[in-house]
């Protein structure tokens, strides 16, 4: 059975949807994930997995808790880490992908036990916290090791 923060989690999860009650319903009903408009209430940058568990190892020993949730497809060998809806910039780098307003994300419920494609390294606590850009983009340059790898252009 799920506590408090489990069923808070579900619920912030869930209002990214078109329909939340249906989101819900097909995560009780053993979905492996359901499909989220990514833009609305958050976006998602998507690193390949050796970046992204390098940054969150970063993020976890620079910070007493880490801020947002992040999310590992398995199969696809990539981490996502969850973001303010259009962070100002743009990401580049070899295999960054942001991944916002127009586009959706495949998302397991809060709650589900690891072992599956799509797993939470660090679900969501219901509280909306999520990533700040910059300190995102610090961590990802600091696990790359160099500066070049990884920048976000500022729009003017």
């Amino acid at each position: 059975m799920q506590g408090t923060m489990g069923k808070q989690a579900v619920e912030w999860l869930a209002a990214a949807a078109t329909d939340p009650r249906s989101c819900k319903r097909q995560w009780d009903q053993g979905a492996d994930a359901v499909l989220l408009e990514a833009g609305r209430l958050w976006d998602v940058l998507s690193v390949p997995e050796q970046l992204g568990l390098s940054a969150l190892a970063h993020l976890r020993r620079t910070r007493r808790r880490a801020s947002g949730p992040v999310l590992v497809n398995c199969g696809a060998r990539r981490v996502g880490f969850f973001l303010p809806p259009d962070p100002a910039g743009e990401w580049i780098g070899p295999g960054v992908r942001h991944v916002g307003r127009g586009s959706w994300v495949a998302v397991p419920p809060p709650h589900r036990c690891a072992g599956w494609r799509l797993e939470w390294l660090l679900p969501p606590d219901g509280t909306g916290a999520l990533y700040d850009p910059d300190v995102m983009e610090l961590a990802l340059r600091e696990a790359d090791g160099a500066c070049a790898a990884l920048a976000r252009v500022s729009r003017s």
